[in-house]
């Protein structure tokens, strides 16, 4: 178990979404060229658990989403909101949050689906949030011409210091003015479209 350990802990940390025990156990036996017991998979998962549960560690390993990942302690989260303000550098619009909301809410959700809610073309707002990571393209739908589906990306999941989307705050507890991502500009809070460039 003990060989097993470094492996493991690579493999989740270098994964960019939570990693299941069938998959670490594929990877594992292509990797090593041996059988691999399930039960040896997850004592050492428990094993790791148990070493980032200690306080020098700014990390833990949890299972999320029937697998496992690495994500911040709740302690730190303030720390890495700060490090992701300074890294946008400008102020999402109103309508980059209306749509973003749009998308933590629903997701998977298409373009067409936002503007159903939103009622206006959503293209440069989606653009926006893709550009600073705080969406990603996650699948496509089943729907006639099988649109492009988008969710939250972790980026989003640190910046709110959210450990999963259960998290998020009930529509009653929204603040209405609370939608600044980075630092304040003087940017027009309105949302340009442009019909010749806008992606589909």
């Amino acid at each position: 178990m003990k060989d097993l350990l470094p492996y493991i802990e690579s493999l989740i940390f270098s994964s960019e979404h939570s990693i299941t025990v069938d998959e670490l156990k594929e990877v594992l036996e292509q990797t090593l060229g041996i059988n691999i017991a399930m039960k040896s998979i997850k004592q050492t998962l428990e094993v790791l658990q148990e070493r980032y549960q200690t306080p020098e560690f700014g990390i833990e390993l949890i299972e999320v989403s029937g697998g496992y990942h690495f994500m911040t302690k709740a302690a730190y989260h303030h720390g890495i909101s700060t490090l992701l303000k300074q890294a946008s550098k400008k102020k999402l619009s109103t309508a980059a949050m209306e749509t973003l909301s749009i998308i933590a809410y629903q997701q998977p959700v298409s373009k067409m689906d936002m503007e159903r809610v939103r009622g206006v073309n959503c293209d440069y707002s989606v653009q926006k949030l893709l550009d600073k990571e705080l969406i990603a393209i996650i699948g496509r739908s089943e729907g006639p011409g099988r649109p492009v589906l988008y969710g939250v990306s972790e980026k989003f999941m640190d910046y709110f210091g959210l450990k999963g989307m259960n998290e998020l705050p009930t529509l009653k507890e929204f603040i209405q003015t609370d939608n600044e991502i980075g630092f304040y500009t003087d940017e027009v809070q309105t949302e340009t479209i442009d019909t010749n460039t806008s992606a589909s």
